[in-house]
């Protein structure tokens, strides 16, 4: 498959590897510094815990598809999953300045072994783009997950409950729960299952996912990362950097106690928190259009 057209000298491509790499390193050291002393942050380490990508693999630059890394840095890249030497006829045909040698991405390699993962995320990127939003749910599914916490094992045992465990439990019941996103809805007690309106599942996950949840909307990293190197790291680390803010309003208006942090809470137990909460779900909701936007514009361009 002959799909590199633009070639970029080692200094080029070396300066944006090394950009991505600063970048990334703002939110990974404090982490892997935590890590190493043992010490645990309920907001900044979530990207690095929950999702699967780890800061390692993050902190690698990949160009995305279309484009040849010349000089002899780029000789390392033939060692990793997904490289391969750019074809004579590619070199010319992109007038590399170093037409001797190349490395590009093996996009016919990355579609036969990937290709579930990418027809998966053309779907959930499409159908989540195509509903309507829904802003009612005031991050309720983080209170659900602690609901009648003395009866379970308590997530994030290292915090308080900004009400109580009494208080906790009387904003689930005196508001109505209609969470969509399963792997949210996955983490409730035993107790607030029947609580939610729906049913999320793994299968139906397609059917459910709409733009206005903060979770599905953290969840273009997931889709961005999965398909690496396949998709530009600029685009990556975007997908990145707009749910690591979500994250931080998620748990604002979570039940938890999050002062000694720096998080202050915006209570949806009251109508004014209520407020607060919606226009920020709307305008996360907004920004995360554009990005899914051009995560799908993205994905389509791959055969």
């Amino acid at each position: 498959m002959t799909s590199a057209l633009l070639s970029l000298t080692e200094d080029a491509w070396q300066g944006r590897a090394t950009a991505h790499r600063n970048r990334v390193e703002r939110y990974a050291a404090p982490y892997l510094a935590r890590r190493s002393a043992g010490q645990k942050h309920p907001v900044e380490d979530f990207l690095f815990t929950y999702y699967t990508q780890k800061p390692g693999q993050l902190s690698r630059w990949h160009p995305g598809p279309g484009v040849i890394l010349t000089g002899a840095a780029a000789a390392e890249r033939l060692g990793w999953k997904f490289y391969r030497a750019a074809t004579p006829a590619e070199l010319s045909a992109s007038e590399a300045p170093d037409s001797r040698s190349g490395v590009a991405l093996d996009l016919e390699d990355f579609l036969l072994q990937r290709k579930e993962a990418v027809d998966f995320a053309r779907i959930i990127l499409g159908r989540t783009a195509a509903r309507p939003a829904q802003f009612g749910c005031f991050g309720l599914h983080e209170w659900a997950m602690v609901y009648q916490q003395e009866a379970n094992e308590v997530r994030h045992e290292y915090l308080e409950l900004r009400l109580g465990s009494s208080g906790t439990d009387q904003v689930v019941e005196d508001n109505r729960i209609r969470c969509t996103h399963f792997d949210a809805y996955r983490f409730y007690t035993p107790q607030a299952l029947g609580l939610n309106e729906l049913r999320p599942t793994r299968e139906n996950q397609r059917d459910l996912e709409q733009p206005g949840c903060l979770h599905a909307n953290m969840d273009l990293y997931k889709w961005a990362y999965k398909l690496s190197p396949a998709l530009p790291s600029e685009l990556v680390m975007d997908c990145f950097e707009l749910s690591w803010r979500i994250r931080a309003m998620d748990m604002q208006a979570s039940p938890y106690d999050l002062a000694q942090w720096g998080y202050p809470p915006i209570q949806i137990e009251t109508p004014a928190g209520k407020a607060d909460y919606v226009a920020a779900q709307r305008a996360f909701s907004a920004e995360s259009a554009v990005l899914r936007e051009r995560l799908r514009a993205a994905v389509d361009a791959l055969p």
